[in-house]
């Protein structure tokens, strides 16, 4: 029997989610200062660079206030909550969409299985269509991009493309929602959301015509 692909949030990505929780569930006020990085990444078992890309998270969206000398002070309840939620939406279309990769591996046995699967995903991408009409695209990644081993906000991935990422495929793991520090990795496949024009803007941007080539 084939082994499951897994599922799993970038480590930073988790610790900030956890720590939305805890705001969201009033373990931490409005105007409370929370621990230092320092802190933050012996809580949680990690290096202080990804305490600190956790944190960055959390600072982006307005979730805490980072200060030098002043550490970090939570700035928003109703911004907590809606990252929290945010991540559970998208964990429920994630979770079938992977059940579906893997059905499709092995449908000559699992037919029926794999059409079950379907048909539950129709089913979530339609009750999500009313929040969010676009439906995400892959793109590979290989060793033609000028952006390989690059992180997304190093490049100005969404300014550049207006298209948001919202999952990785690396290898036998699916990283979801991996964020501005998401890194281009040969062999990665990457799941992007966008209007109509996205999945082009993306193509163009990644691999750009060399001078004199023509399609």
């Amino acid at each position: 029997m084939q082994e499951k692909s897994k599922i799993t949030n970038a480590r930073y990505l988790q610790i900030a989610i956890d720590i939305a929780s805890k705001i969201a569930d009033g373990q931490y006020r409005v105007g409370d200062k929370i621990f230092a990085r320092s802190h933050i990444a012996s809580q949680y078992g990690v290096s202080s660079e990804t305490a600190r890309r956790a944190l960055c998270v959390l600072s982006d969206l307005n979730i805490v206030d980072i200060t030098k000398g002043s550490g970090v002070i939570i700035l928003s309840l109703e911004k907590a909550v809606d990252f929290r939620n945010q991540y559970r939406d998208y964990d429920t279309v994630d979770q079938l969409r992977v059940e579906i990769l893997t059905g499709l591996k092995r449908q000559t046995e699992e037919m029926e299985e794999v059409s079950k699967n379907i048909a539950r995903l129709m089913d979530k991408t339609k009750r999500l269509h009313s929040v969010n009409p676009l439906v995400p695209y892959e793109i590979e990644i290989t060793s033609h991009t000028p952006y390989l081993n690059k992180a997304s906000s190093d490049i100005n991935f969404w300014h550049n493309t207006q298209s948001t990422i919202v999952g990785i495929k690396r290898k036998d793991v699916l990283i979801i929602s991996p964020g501005p520090y998401a890194i281009f990795q040969e062999g990665d496949i990457f799941y992007c959301i966008g209007d109509d024009a996205s999945y082009e803007r993306v193509r163009n941007f990644l691999y750009p015509p060399i001078s004199g080539e023509t399609d």
